[in-house]
């Protein structure tokens, strides 16, 4: 039997141009699968020795040794005080394995055959792996392909002889119908290991990448580093922007980006199912870059609103009869530059944004009169003099306030005095209002002290007020993020299911 598992491994080896490593491999891999299902237990782990000069094999059955917490799997595992029990004194530490001798199973045709399977696949999983390594080296971002089939999860596209890709519907552009043998352009967009080690290139033609590429196909300025696209917005197959801008003044980045009558936009569009793309410019002023995005509706006036964090929106004003085109159908004009420029953008008419800035400078002078005990007309200076709040009166420089047209000395230093009691005040207030606060909310995850203080002005002061709250009511409050006021929002109510969870197990136990 020895002398056989030599002569097989050799004549597997010499057949199928592989390493005996391999060969002896696959043999011990597939005499454990014997041994396992002669003992008809196919989860416990056994390992094949085969003496690689004389053919003799052993056959082991192993034990991971594993902390006692950690002890899962009795078929695969033993714990570090089982096996000093079984075996005293013996010189094994966690992580390591238990061996014990099995009987050999027969070296039969079916195990022999197994091998062979084993070999096969072996040298076939090497070949796959070879050509994949070769692709990857030597890639572009935008391959293409030919539709080998189509499955319900996406499209088999053949990129090479033996390489496969997979294109995902989620990936592919809505109504795109591709047939057997149809030539196929897409971003390379990862490579994904599935279970068994199994490798699989992903393709994609809905990203922003692969808009930005084809452009830098069909525009050789672009690889010639004339020009840069900056920014990119997609709505796949329906919409999208792109923000250029020219490195060589003499060069018009739009018109070189459309072409000759449309010729290079079109060329880009009709791959992409007939996708409308913008192309507009980049500018570094806020301002502009918005302007330009919301093309091609006309803009009144940009307000940039920027908050106590760092971020900003955008406030952005159009005549009446602009509004439709700012805003798009279904929100998408404004959602692509919003996406392009990166800011939140707020579209509103002038009557609008005139209602609204009265609504502002009304709540600012009602500060004033209230906290400042100034006059109507006092407050109104200040408001048109752009003081929004009394920190700026407190310790803006004397000389601004001085320059005001009818203030002297002793007003503004009235006003300032008046302004730092104010600021005092409120913030005693504040901190009282702190006390109030209910245990359960101040140690809520994720409610820091600025929050708390939003929500003591508000009364809310347990977890269950928060709990009850809506998300919008909690932006509204505090002026967090959408995804942080649902995080706050569910770790204020997970109690509610805990106790839900709770009452229906005692019920059942009942």
């Amino acid at each position: 039997m020895s002398r056989e598992i030599l002569q097989l491994a050799e004549a597997l080896a010499s057949e199928k141009n592989v390493d005996a490593e391999i060969v002896f491999g696959a043999l011990e891999f597939a005499l454990g699968i014997a041994a396992k299902k002669k003992a008809e237990r196919e989860h416990m782990d056994v390992r094949v020795e085969i003496d690689r000069d004389t053919g003799s094999y052993q056959t082991f059955r192993r034990w991971l040794i594993v902390e006692d917490e950690a002890y899962t799997y009795p078929e695969l595992e033993k714990t570090i005080e089982q096996i000093q029990e079984e075996i005293p004194g013996i010189d094994i530490a966690v992580g390591d394995y238990y061996e014990e001798e099995l009987p050999n199973e027969s070296f039969g045709r079916q195990a022999a055959q197994t091998a062979k399977q084993i070999i096969l696949q072996r040298i076939r999983d090497a070949e796959r792996e070879q050509i994949l390594s070769t692709f990857l080296a030597n890639r572009s971002d935008i391959v293409v392909g030919t539709v080998k089939r189509v499955e319900r999860q996406g499209i088999i596209v053949e990129l090479a002889p033996k390489l496969d890709a997979l294109l995902p519907r989620q990936e592919m552009l809505p109504r795109e119908n591709y047939r057997n043998g149809d030539r196929i352009r897409a971003l390379f967009l990862r490579v994904e290991e599935f279970n068994g080690g199994r490798k699989q290139v992903i393709l994609s033609r809905t990203q922003p990448e692969f808009l930005r590429h084809l452009f830098e196909q069909e525009v050789p300025e672009i690889g010639d580093g004339l020009l840069d696209i900056r920014e990119v917005a997609r709505d796949p197959g329906q919409r999208a922007k792109i923000a250029v801008k020219a490195n060589d003044q003499r060069i018009d980045p739009q018109g070189t980006c459309i072409g000759v009558r449309g010729a290079r936009v079109n060329a880009v569009s009709n791959e992409l199912g007939g996708e409308r793309i913008d192309i507009v410019l980049w500018s570094m002023d806020t301002a502009q870059f918005v302007i330009n995005a919301l093309s091609p509706a006309q803009v009144s006036r940009i307000v940039i609103n920027e908050s106590d964090d760092g971020r900003e929106s955008v406030d952005v004003i159009v005549a009446e009869d602009q509004l439709a085109l700012a805003i798009g159908r279904s929100g998408q004009n404004v959602r692509l530059a919003a996406e392009l420029t990166g800011k939140e953008l707020n579209i509103m008419t002038v009557e609008e944004a005139e209602e609204r800035h009265a609504a502002e400078d009304a709540q600012i002078r009602a500060l004033f009169v209230e906290h400042l005990n100034a006059d109507e007309d006092t407050a109104n200076i200040l408001v048109q003099e752009g003081f929004t709040s009394l920190e700026e009166v407190a310790y803006v420089p004397a000389e601004e306030l001085l320059e005001i047209e009818g203030f002297d000395q002793e007003t503004v230093d009235t006003l300032r005095s008046r302004a730092r009691d104010a600021i005092l005040t409120l913030a005693i207030a504040s901190e009282e209002k702190l006390d109030n606060i209910a245990e359960d909310l101040r140690t809520l995850e994720g409610v820091d002290q600025d929050m708390l203080r939003d929500l003591a002005d508000a009364e809310i002061t347990t977890r269950d007020d928060l709990a009850e709250l809506s998300i919008d009511e909690l932006i509204e409050i505090t002026g967090i993020e959408e995804e942080e006021a649902k995080t706050v929002i569910m770790a204020a109510r997970a109690h509610w299911f805990e106790e839900d969870s709770g009452n229906g197990q005692a019920e059942q136990q009942q």
